[in-house]
């Protein structure tokens, strides 16, 4: 196992968890209200876990709220066509979280069909604000924003939306190469500025979010000595963990950037813990052999504790839509119980069965919306995907299940993606593509997709 005498031993690392749930790398764990003064201690029965930051001394929750897939309410449009957050739902959600000890929620000005900042900023503008840590983003994803007054007016305005005249935890927004970080960050003189609201004290925490290669990882990580990096934000779970370079060849392993990181005690913030949702909507096999483990226990709560169980983590996030995934996050962090070094062995083993399924790799972030011909994107490879789950993609007619499967796909696609929003619209213009942070080529997705429906419609297969 190469991988497990490079770093430390998987065994031996769980077993330090396990019998102390103390830190390592400067992350001490701790509980206590949602206050940012509270004082170490340990997680008693309901408690928050909290994770504290070894540069600030920041108790934050180990569950953090990502505001990225906040409600809507349904039928109903804004005079510039965007959708209307249910903001009643979310601040009763943020009520509800920070009653129960979560105090970190991360936003950018691209969620919610830019709407996230607003609303996050609403809510939480009811509390005081040394009660909450504020996360957010320099999306200066489009060329329109690369200049520096773009990108700086991009700041300010999400220092208006959000209410505050400081940001606490804040991102350069989905790094993945180097030509990129150059035009975005560093050419226009965006690292320089960002540097100097840190040092005047209007930033309090400066890292990036990561989707990318390793080699670009590993150049971020030699200019840690100039820029400081007092954050990093990456992508892991129990399937991404030694598997996402053979998902995607452009990602990079999370142990191997987690282990980065930790040996330069830089703190680590976790998103996708459940891969966009795909590790709670498992395939049936999966789910029994989940249930059979853990008959109470969410598939969820395990992909969180896996995430948790690392101590060099400050926080995962969680896009948490609706009352139930909040509590039953809430229920696994209240307190964490750490993986064990046998559960963590059935997650590896989970974890090799998942990548017997050939699914696009889609989190659901919406990065690629809206397409300007109209298409869901997002929900055209999420059906399908749930579909390759559910062993419901019939390969030939002469298939034992190939009518009940046909059925299942082509019934369930024009349920799930309205008929002038399918696939088949697609031009291939490839405007999608550049803001995937799991770098699919979506066009060639999609016309794959269309091409195997016509398929099923024509029953040629």
């Amino acid at each position: 196992m190469g991988k497990e005498k490079e770093y430390i031993s998987r065994r031996d690392f769980l077993k330090t968890v396990a019998a102390s749930g103390a830190a390592v790398s400067g992350l001490s764990a701790c509980a206590g209200p949602s206050g940012k003064n509270d004082k170490t201690g340990t997680a008693g029965p309901g408690e928050m876990t909290y994770r504290t930051n070894p540069n600030t001394g920041d108790k934050v929750s180990l569950l953090g709220f990502g505001m990225m897939r906040l409600p809507f309410i349904k039928g109903r449009k804004a005079e510039d066509g965007r959708d209307i957050i249910d903001q009643e739902t979310v601040d009763r959600m943020v009520d509800y979280a920070i009653g129960h000890g979560v105090n970190y929620f991360d936003t950018s000005p691209a969620y919610s069909q830019g709407l996230s900042e607003q609303a996050t900023g609403l809510a939480l503008s009811r509390y005081p604000r040394d009660r909450y840590f504020i996360a957010t983003k320099l999306s200066n994803f489009d060329e329109s924003t690369h200049s520096a007054e773009a990108s700086k007016q991009m700041y300010h305005d999400s220092m208006k939306f959000l209410k505050t005249d400081y940001i606490d935890y804040y991102l350069l927004h989905s790094l993945s190469n180097m030509k990129d970080f150059r035009k975005r960050y560093v050419d226009n003189g965006m690292m320089d500025f960002l540097m100097e609201e840190r040092a005047a004290g209007r930033i309090r925490n400066l890292g990036f979010s990561y989707h990318g290669h390793k080699e670009f990882f590993d150049y971020l990580m030699s200019v840690h000595d100039r820029y400081h990096w007092d954050f990093v934000q990456i992508q892991m779970n129990y399937l991404d963990w030694e598997y996402a370079e053979k998902i995607k060849s452009k990602n990079t392993n999370a142990d191997y950037m987690y282990y980065e990181l930790e040996k330069r005690n830089i703190p680590v913030v976790i998103m996708e813990p459940l891969l966009g949702g795909r590790l709670s909507r498992v395939p049936e096999n999966i789910m029994k052999e989940f249930k059979e483990r853990e008959p109470e226990m969410s598939v969820a709560s395990w992909a969180f504790r896996f995430v948790g169980s690392y101590p060099g983590v400050l926080t995962a996030l969680s896009g948490m839509t609706r009352m139930e995934h909040l509590q039953d996050n809430l229920a696994t962090y209240s307190p964490l119980k750490p993986l064990t070094e046998d559960e963590l062995a059935f997650l590896h083993h989970i974890g090799h069965m998942m990548m017997q399924f050939k699914t696009v790799p889609c989190n659901d972030c919406k990065y690629c919306m809206p397409c300007p011909y109209g298409i869901d994107i997002p929900a055209i490879l999420l059906h399908y995907n749930k579909c390759v789950n559910e062993d419901n993609i019939p390969t030939s007619s002469g298939s034992p299940e190939y009518r009940k499967a046909r059925r299942a796909y082509l019934v369930g696609y024009d349920r799930s993606v309205p008929k002038l929003r399918q696939a088949d619209r697609c031009t291939g213009c490839g405007q999608c593509n550049p803001h995937c942070p799991q770098g699919i080529d979506i066009p060639k997705e999609l016309h794959r997709i269309d091409a195997y429906i016509e398929k099923l419609k024509q029953e040629t297969l």
